[in-house]
């Protein structure tokens, strides 16, 4: 491997739409994934490598959401995640640092009509540390809009979930490979050390 491919790791940790109401739509496993989202977040401030916490949040009465947007058309309506939902607020387990930034999202990835990657290039991260809820979703999302601007990436395979635990899984063991290293919130924290 030639200097120039050698590429010096700067990375942030991503905990992505741990919010109250989207812990709330997998309440079987929500306990087992708080305590492990907590873990990775405890070691991220531990070795000191920054953590951004992503929503997903919409204007109150969702006027972003087209009723041609599938995924998204049933939230019209309600107050799910919406600005003044305290349950778009993001769970205790993982609470941002007052210096933590928080990034707002409309729909799944982190990237598209934020500021992230601005935040990210300010810090010279270079590699970007996935977990959060859905797998399908947020994680996945942002995982392909990563790879367009050619961020090295880990996805913690325990640090994320589905309401689908199979598509999970296939996305983890099928999908993420080609992409990403996959690596539990142990394997990771051990390589912080």
């Amino acid at each position: 491997m030639s200097d120039w491919q050698k590429v010096v790791s700067m990375q942030a940790l991503l905990v992505m739409d741990v919010q109250q109401g989207v812990v709330a739509r997998v309440p079987e496993r929500a306990e087992g994934i708080l305590a492990r989202l907590a873990e990775a977040v405890a070691a991220a401030r531990a070795a000191q490598v920054p953590v951004i916490h992503v929503v997903v949040r919409f204007r109150d009465g969702h006027p972003e959401i087209s009723p041609a947007n599938k995924a998204f058309e049933p939230l019209i309506g309600t107050d799910a995640l919406t600005e003044s939902s305290p349950l778009s607020r993001i769970h205790p387990a993982v609470e941002p640092l007052p210096n933590e930034p928080v990034v707002a999202k409309r729909f799944f990835g982190a990237f598209s009509g934020t500021d992230l990657d601005a935040l990210l290039r300010a810090r010279g991260i270079n590699t970007l540390v996935l977990a959060g809820l859905g797998t399908s979703g947020v994680v996945f999302g942002t995982m392909r809009e990563a790879t367009e601007r050619q961020y090295q990436q880990i996805v913690l395979s325990d640090g994320c979930d589905d309401l689908d635990p199979e598509v999970s899984r296939f996305l983890l063991e099928r999908v993420f490979p080609r992409e990403a290293d996959v690596l539990t919130i142990d394997e990771w924290a051990k390589t912080l050390r």
